[in-house]
């Protein structure tokens, strides 16, 4: 006679549920830890007990959210930047001699 196999879940990490939630845990503090400006990639390497520094650096790469975070402060530091008039050019410069080399009057900034 022949024996039945028991089937097979399809869930990948149905029958580890308990350890696939204790990597969970692990995987979000670690990437925590590497965001704390007081601890360094180091630290979160011994903490996590990996081997290689490299396996820690895996925690590294930044959210979809913290990326757009990043870009739109950028655009708005870009743009403060921006707003601020130039700066008084050094005492010595004629301003004819600067609007003729950067096409800018000293005074008010406007091109020619």
């Amino acid at each position: 006679m022949r024996r039945r196999r028991t089937p097979r879940s399809t869930h990948l990490h149905s029958n580890h549920s308990a350890s696939r939630r204790t990597h969970d845990l692990r995987h979000s503090a670690a990437k925590r830890m590497v965001r704390d400006p007081n601890l360094t990639l180091a630290d979160v390497q011994w903490v996590m007990g990996h081997a290689h520094i490299t396996t820690t650096e895996i925690y590294i790469a930044p959210t979809p959210d913290e990326v757009v975070a990043h870009v739109l402060a950028h655009h708005e530091r870009r743009r403060a930047e921006q707003a601020k008039p130039p700066a008084p050019p050094a005492p010595g410069y004629r301003p004819e001699v600067l609007a003729a080399l950067f096409g800018t009057s000293a005074a008010g900034g406007e091109s020619r």
